[in-house]
């Protein structure tokens, strides 16, 4: 398997990548990240590759993130026709301007210009509500996207960071009023952060949303750079995303990610984005590389598949707790189904079932 082999995201018929490029390390401008100059390198190698998926946001790197873009690709429209781009608006690049960011119409159409000036481009592949704005009606959000999408300007919308029962209200508010609708979902995911398991993961299936994760590695927790080996000794750029992250319970994951490792002759991030490729839904998670050796690396990731058993032990070593009401419904088929198998799945009956033959009060 190789970038070239592209899969639909979501409900929709774009062609995206099975891993996509993440730039929001693209430019210096936060002290830490890539030069513009490595920057446009790895572009470069990506889509050698055979990438067409590449995310960034109007305010990754204070907007430099989109300008490098721009300057690379943008203003070769034969290039930048062949590659699907998305960007993000939410956030507020103003100080003291409260319209600046959010999801009202102004804000929106605003950073969607502004966008496309950036990346030096008349449309936007993909346009991500990059975190949710409860101060702003979702219809108002939907309606400002739609019109954004029959202007020509956006080919399709998704969501990020966004509780579910949002996600499905905007959707089925867009379905009923003949708006573009949500395809994509962008969410942290990874053997480190599966809570969305929860809730926006079964939310993606349900409505066909393509899931793109963010943070496969957890801010490079599961890179392969922190090892019980080292604890405390490594410092990375990022130190702050990675607090809490690194406790036993990490290192007891990374030590069964280095075995498994040795037997694909691999690495430790190769396997880490190989488990999270087999979870249902997942469609492109986002690799974030800050130097070209680690596109490259984490790339090794599709040329070898997990076995059932390397896949059921990670998932036994990060099981998450679910709370209610996922934590009842683990009793459903013993209350629902009688003592019957129903699609594949049988429990012992209730025991609040009569005796076989009796009659119901």
């Amino acid at each position: 398997m190789a970038l070239e082999h592209y899969i639909t995201l979501g409900r929709s018929g774009l062609r995206v990548s099975p891993f996509c490029l993440g730039t929001m390390t693209f430019g210096e401008d936060l002290g830490w990240g890539s030069s513009v100059e490595e920057s446009k390198q790895i572009v470069d190698r990506y889509i050698e590759l055979g990438g067409n998926f590449i995310d960034t946001a109007n305010f990754y790197t204070k907007s430099h993130s989109e300008k490098i873009l721009g300057d690379h690709i943008g203003r070769d429209k034969a290039r930048r026709d062949r590659l699907v781009i998305a960007t993000k608006f939410s956030g507020n690049l103003y100080p003291g301007d409260p319209n600046g960011g959010g999801s009202s119409r102004k804000a929106i159409v605003n950073a969607a210009e502004n966008s496309l000036r950036r990346l030096q481009t008349d449309y936007i592949d993909l346009y991500w509500l990059h975190m949710w704005d409860q101060n702003t009606p979702i219809e108002e959000t939907m309606a400002a996207l739609d019109d954004l999408v029959r202007a020509g300007k956006v080919r399709y919308i998704g969501v990020s960071d966004t509780p579910a029962w949002k996600i499905a209200q905007a959707n089925t508010i867009a379905h009923f009023r003949g708006w573009s609708a949500f395809v994509a979902l962008q969410i942290e995911y990874s053997l480190l952060e599966r809570t969305v398991e929860q809730d926006l993961v079964p939310l993606a299936l349900e409505f066909n949303l393509g899931i793109t994760p963010w943070s496969p590695l957890k801010s490079g927790a599961l890179s392969g750079k922190y090892t019980r080996a080292n604890a405390g000794k490594v410092k990375g750029d990022r130190a702050a995303f990675l607090d809490g992250s690194l406790s036993e319970k990490t290192y007891a994951v990374i030590d069964q990610l280095e075995t498994i490792a040795k037997a694909h002759d691999t690495s430790v991030a190769a396997v880490s984005l190989a488990w999270l490729l087999a979870k249902p839904g997942v469609t492109s998670p986002i690799i974030g590389a800050r130097r070209l050796p680690q596109l490259e690396d984490n790339i090794k990731a599709l040329d070898f598949k997990l076995s059932a058993g390397e896949i059921a032990t990670l998932d036994a070593l990060t099981q998450p707790k679910f709370g209610f009401p996922q934590s009842m419904l683990a009793m459903a088929p013993a209350i629902l189904n009688g003592g019957t198998s129903v699609n594949g799945v049988s429990a012992p009956p209730s025991g609040f079932v009569m005796e076989k033959g009796g009659k119901p009060y």
